[in-house]
């Protein structure tokens, strides 16, 4: 049942409030089984459960967490608070296809995800080199899940039962869900639907969908019939009749970001679909794909998005328009299930890095409309923040302190996405519900955006307050452009909730680069700091900010980061791991890397703006050499380029210079040039590991893991 916590004000159109609240259903005659301690893995566990079979079966590539943070832990919950058995098969062996049968053919179907995150993401750096650690694997230990996971388990499903219905979900999917560019293989490849061969696909905040497609097969509905649900994909042989479809080369000449459209009953009864262009014409024309990304996410708001179609061979790609955020009550009922707040028992006392990062977290809300251009929360969870209420935040505040071994009385994050865009909305439903802009803090923060943080200042007051509670503190991203808005926001989060130093993301500090990842000027930062430094001085402490920046992104010269380096020894920064630009699938700077075309802007065959990227191998690593100006092993590498660029006025001792003429001995090519082995540099060291989930999609919503490129 929904919590009985106060209702919050909740961001919708028309159309959301006519979704059916997700815990309204009939509950299945299985609820008489009741609730189970974990998910069961094993036979054994089913029998204990008094199972004779699954209803539903989910595959994952992470290891299986009971906790929020885990989109199988939190779907499972979900389905079994419906009254369906839900089993779990976590990580299995996917050379053969009999640990997909261990817990026998499921009643209703499987739901197959790689994890967290994509699984190309989670095996291989942005130099696409395998990562020799997997944090959501027992003991950090890599190779326990194969390549596009999704499409491999889903075959493995249907080797173990061939009849048996395959819902896909999860982040993989999402971000896969058309035509998209592969940066790991460099070519554009199918929808995963297509090469999993599975019958739906769930995109986007899984719940809504998820439960209507298993209420529907629960009452004997074939899965070859469910074609109208928000959220989700299939394939059609063709038009159904009724509809027309718009040409995608007529869609900039639309009306504009906010302009008045149709109400969501005008489109039902117009039953209009956007073509995207072919799989054949985005794989063979970089012009089309830019065209195609842009369309995507011009299609993206859940209060006036049209279905899109893309052929793929002979048959058609239907995407439903996104799903309804879910509602305060929605979500302070997903948030509130009887989840164990631990991995399962089998894997006894082997660490999971996961685990350890979000046990003492809280996530407060979804969503994020900053829209940056690498950034897959927007693909995945939308730009309409779904907020949980203070009541529900705080009671899980209290069950981390009463039941989770170890606490000792500290909440290392409340947050999500980012650390300060809870209750922020657009100030007009009606506004909000036919806006297209991408982003609303870009290229300046809206003026119907309400940014006022006092809710999230009282939250913080009453967390802290909490009998046992020792401190709270803030790790996930914050939007510095926002908290400029509100000093007070400020001086409550230096004053309180800021243990040493603080992570924002900057990215950059030149106007190309940002302007292509939708990020504010390096002034906004400035102006920031200021406030940071001002609080901390106020309040007696020695507080640094850490400032995170990504290399070889679309739209970023040489020149740009020669001077990013500059600025990072002006102001006494060494980056000391960085982040090199890794083209998550379907984001905008994927489309940038692989068209070279802007999709921000509208996209023609002539006149559009074209993005200079760093693809090579050798480029690449210079950007990310230059944001290690520092370190000695970059210097010969940096030394050529300065000069090539007409810049060897920046080699030298000076402290205007960027590196020196001389090299320590056994680094680089040293030899030559003289050495000074041993030199101690005397500027601030700082850590740019990215723990924000916008740098890599699908990690829980609060941090990512602890991996660096």
């Amino acid at each position: 049942m929904i919590p009985a916590h106060s209702p919050q004000p909740e961001q919708s159109s028309s159309a959301m409030h006519s979704a059916k609240p997700i815990f309204s259903y009939r509950p299945y005659w299985a609820h008489r089984f009741g609730t189970a301690p974990f998910l069961p893995m094993s036979r054994a566990e089913m029998d204990v459960l008094g199972w004779d079979s699954c209803d539903i079966v989910l595959v994952t590539g992470d290891a299986y967490v009971d906790h929020p943070s885990f989109g199988m832990a939190i779907i499972g919950r979900v389905l079994e608070a419906q009254g369906f058995r839900v089993g779990i098969i976590a990580q299995p062996d996917w050379t053969t296809a009999t640990p997909f049968a261990a817990l026998g053919k499921p009643n209703l179907f499987f739901g197959v995800t790689g994890g967290n995150m994509d699984s190309m993401v989670n095996r291989y750096t942005s130099d696409r080199r395998l990562r020799h650690n997997d944090s959501y694997t027992p003991n950090d230990e890599a190779g326990k899940r194969p390549d596009r996971a999704v499409i491999v388990y889903s075959q493995r499903c249907r080797e173990a039962f061939r009849d048996a219905p395959i819902v896909l979900g999860g982040i993989e999917g999402s971000l896969r869900r058309i035509a998209h560019y592969d940066y790991w293989s460099d070519k554009v490849r199918r929808s995963i639907l297509i090469d999993s061969k599975a019958d739906l696909l769930v995109f986007g905040n899984g719940e809504r969908a998820i439960i209507e497609i298993a209420q529907r097969l629960g009452k004997g509905e074939q899965v070859a019939s469910i074609d109208d649900v928000r959220g989700t994909g299939f394939l059609r042989d063709g038009i159904p009749d009724g509809w027309s479809v718009l040409a995608s080369d007529t869609i900039d000449d639309e009306p504009g970001e906010t302009a008045a459209r149709p109400s969501a009953a005008d489109r039902r009864a117009e039953r209009t679909a956007i073509r995207l262009p072919s799989f054949e014409q985005v794989r063979d024309d970089p012009v089309l794909y830019a065209q195609a990304s842009r369309l995507l996410h011009q299609e993206s708001n859940p209060g006036n998005a049209r279905p899109l179609v893309q052929r793929h061979g002979d048959k058609e790609l239907w995407l439903n328009p996104p799903p309804i955020p879910l509602t305060t009550p929605e979500m302070d009922a997903v948030y509130g299930l009887p989840y164990a707040r631990a991995p399962h028992p089998s894997y006894g006392d082997a660490r999971l890095a996961a685990w350890d990062m979000i046990r003492f977290s809280v996530n407060i809300m979804r969503g994020c409309f900053g829209g940056c251009s690498f950034c897959s929360i927007t693909e995945h969870e939308g730009r309409i923040i779904q907020n949980r209420s203070e009541a529900s935040i705080l009671q899980e505040i209290e069950e981390i302190r009463d039941k989770v071994p170890g606490f000792t009385g500290i909440i290392s994050d409340l947050g999500g996405p980012t650390a300060n865009m809870y209750r922020l909305a657009c100030k007009d439903r009606q506004t909000e519900s036919l806006c297209r802009r991408p982003s609303c803090v870009y290229p300046d923060v809206c003026k119907n955006l309400n940014t006022d943080h006092s809710a999230l200042i009282e939250l913080y007051r009453k967390a802290r307050s909490l009998p046992g509670i020792k401190k709270v503190h803030i790790a996930s991203g914050l939007r510095y452009d926002l908290a400029v808005r509100s000093p007070a926001y400020v001086k409550e989060l230096v004053t309180h909730h800021v243990g040493g130093y603080l992570k924002i993301a900057p990215e950059h500090t030149e106007a190309g680069p940002l302007s292509k990842m939708m990020k504010p000027g390096i002034g906004t930062y400035d102006a920031f700091k200021a406030m940071f430094d001002k609080f901390a001085k106020e309040a007696g402490k020695e507080l640094y900010l850490i400032p995170y920046f990504i290399a070889a992104h679309p739209g970023t010269t040489d020149e740009d980061m020669m001077n990013l380096a500059l600025w990072l020894k002006k102001n006494g920064y060494r980056a000391d791991q960085v982040q090199t630009f890794l083209p998550s699938p379907m984001s905008i700077s994927a489309a940038m890397y692989y068209s070279g075309r802007n999709p921000l802007r509208p996209v023609r065959r002539q006149g559009s703006e074209e993005v200079v990227t760093a693809k090579g191998l050798k480029q690449r690593r210079l950007h990310k050499a230059f944001l290690r100006y520092h370190d000695a092993e970059n210097w010969p590498m940096l030394r050529e380029a300065l000069k090539r660029m007409g810049r060897a006025d920046l080699i030298g001792p000076g402290k205007h210079q960027l590196i020196p003429t001389w090299q320590p001995a056994g680094t680089g090519l040293s030899g030559g040039e003289g050495t000074r082995a041993g030199q101690k540099h005397g500027t601030q060291k700082f850590f740019t590991q990215h723990t924000n989930q916008s740098r890599r999609p699908g990690l829980p919503t609060r941090k990512r893991g602890p991996k660096t490129d």
